[in-house]
């Protein structure tokens, strides 16, 4: 059964909650895990790495025998740019579904590569739709994997991976899915989703700390995968054999994160696992949004394609707003935003992740009415342009 009202930590005197879609607010248990050193080749921490593959892989529900786990240190680009490299062979190309910062990153991954590559740009906030890839698929039949952004946090959309699946899969291509922001959160279960490999990292929807990724495959395509990668240190499957083989990391993994991590699972699992921290979540934006609005504050986003992860809002058109002192009054009374990634219109983004429930984000709202009044600013409305960008989406 889910808990209705997970224990939610104060961040220490003078520590404020990170609103960012990560690193995020993390609990004490989570940080103090980290104060034991831990010998990488012990047979406590292969131990540690065995439990942390097996619970990731337990978050994908029916399905999830047909998959395997492959911890990778460096922050999420890094396991990202593992799972293009190893998946994508050097005579493959890939169809790369961008709206927003993360999707274009995986294109410059793959010039990076020499990977052959097309990009379906919808711009700052559009969703890819199904129709779209499967008229893309059929007009060029090189294309042998797509790759798609779970949730987009330059925006906050949540795009919609299953039509993408379905479109792919007709298509008989393979999905390749950057599921940074949400996995942990958002279910991706492969039972009911068909995709051949995920990445998420550790301070993201788990609320552990940065310092390593994962990437959840198909042993299938790991087996597959061998000779595939650009990298000594980045090739997924040499990782995949090495811990199968020996219970190790091929180079000096991250222990102490790697031991908070386990931690930030418990907590996870304890919470209600996916679902739980998904409910959480969206409790989370539902009452900061609610809130942010009754101000004049407008999201980017209708509701339909709003994430529990991170939300955009746009900056009010009053001339006495200025982003950066918002920003700082905001720090002042215990809040870290975050800036916003759009190109055509000014804006700002809120997180709802992290060690953080409804009751913190009440107090969210009330720190941006009282950093309004302090600014001067009268209406937190935004510039007309910033509306009708809106109504693209709508359309």
């Amino acid at each position: 059964m889910t808990p209705s009202n997970p224990k939610i930590e104060q961040p220490r005197l003078g520590e404020p909650y990170l609103l960012t879609p990560g690193p995020l607010t993390t609990s004490y248990a989570v940080k103090e895990a980290m104060l034991k050193d831990w010998g990488s080749w012990d047979d406590d921490f292969r131990a540690m790495t065995q439990e942390v593959r097996t619970s990731l892989l337990a978050l994908l529900g029916e399905g999830a025998d047909d998959f395997d786990c492959v911890p990778m240190q460096g922050s999420g680009s890094f396991s990202v740019e593992a799972m293009l490299a190893s998946f994508i062979p050097r005579d493959g190309k890939a169809l790369v579904l961008a709206n927003g910062a993360y999707g274009q990153r995986s294109a410059k991954t793959l010039e990076y590569l020499d990977r052959a590559h097309v990009v379906l740009d919808k711009g700052d906030y559009l969703p890819p739709r199904g129709d779209e890839v499967a008229r893309i698929l059929a007009d060029d039949p090189d294309i042998t994997h797509v790759v798609a952004i779970h949730c987009e946090t330059s925006s906050g959309i949540l795009n919609p991976v299953e039509e993408i699946s379905e479109a792919t899969y007709a298509a008989g291509r393979k999905l390749l899915i950057d599921s940074m922001s949400a996995f942990g959160a958002i279910e991706l279960k492969p039972s009911e989703l068909r995709y051949e490999a995920m990445v998420s990292s550790a301070n993201k929807c788990i609320e552990g700390v940065p310092g390593f990724g994962f990437i959840v495959a198909r042993k299938s395509e790991l087996e597959a995968a061998e000779g595939n990668s650009h990298s000594l240190s980045l090739d997924a499957h040499a990782q995949w054999a090495h811990m199968n083989k020996t219970g190790q990391w091929r180079f000096t993994p991250p222990t102490h994160v790697v031991a908070a991590f386990l931690e930030a699972l418990r907590a996870h699992s304890a919470e209600g696992g996916v679902p739980g921290r998904g409910e959480r979540y969206t409790r989370n934006r539902n009452v900061m949004v609610a809130g942010m609005r009754e101000l004049g504050f407008e999201t980017l986003l209708d509701n339909r394609w709003l994430s529990p992860i991170i939300v955009t809002f746009f900056c009010p058109a009053d001339e006495k707003f200025v982003f950066d002192q918002f920003y700082t009054l905001m720090k002042s009374k215990g809040f870290i935003i975050y800036p916003g990634k759009l190109t055509v219109v000014d804006s700002f983004r809120v997180g709802c992740i992290g060690q953080m429930d409804e009751h913190v984000m009440r107090k969210v709202v009330t720190a941006a009415k009282e950093s309004l009044e302090e600014m001067g600013v009268t209406s937190a409305a935004p510039p007309l342009r910033a509306l009708e960008e809106r109504a693209k989406l709508a359309a």
